[in-house]
């Protein structure tokens, strides 16, 4: 243990593990089998040319509420991979698209079918797994009916 001299008391604080990193070969090269993430020189040909609905994940590396919402995020990924493309972007490295759609909360989700972002579809904040699910759902019965 290391001892850390304070002027009020000495403290014992114990020593922690390294951090170390954990490298998943797990993913699949496959486009769109999980989140991916485009910039703006993309966005054209991964969202606006698709040929099936692209659901636009607006996020930061600071963005708390970003990091909540990951794993569901890259749950839905996986989930609707057959129904539905999920991409993310960068809110710091594309301000071009940032103002474009004026995303003005994070993290944001937009779906954007046929080149043109779905009406009503827009939503910003952190929302837990399993009303991501309605949302998606929601969206995908929409688009059906429609």
């Amino acid at each position: 243990m290391d001892t850390v001299v304070s002027n009020s008391a000495l403290l014992s604080i114990p020593q922690l593990p390294p951090v170390r990193s954990v490298t998943s070969s797990s993913y699949s090269s496959t486009p769109f089998s999980q989140s991916l993430e485009i910039n703006e020189t993309q966005f054209r040909d991964s969202v606006l040319n698709s040929d099936r609905p692209v659901l636009v994940e607006f996020v930061a590396n600071w963005c708390g509420p970003c990091r909540l919402i990951s794993p569901a995020m890259e749950w839905v990924a996986q989930e609707y991979k057959d129904r539905l493309a999920v991409v993310k972007i960068d809110h710091d490295a594309n301000p071009r698209l940032i103002e474009e759609y004026k995303v003005y909360g994070l993290p944001a989700l937009i779906l954007f079918k046929n080149g043109q972002e779905v009406p009503e579809s827009r939503r910003e904040g952190a929302i837990t797994k399993a009303k991501l699910k309605e949302y998606v759902d929601a969206l995908l019965e929409s688009l059906s009916v429609a």
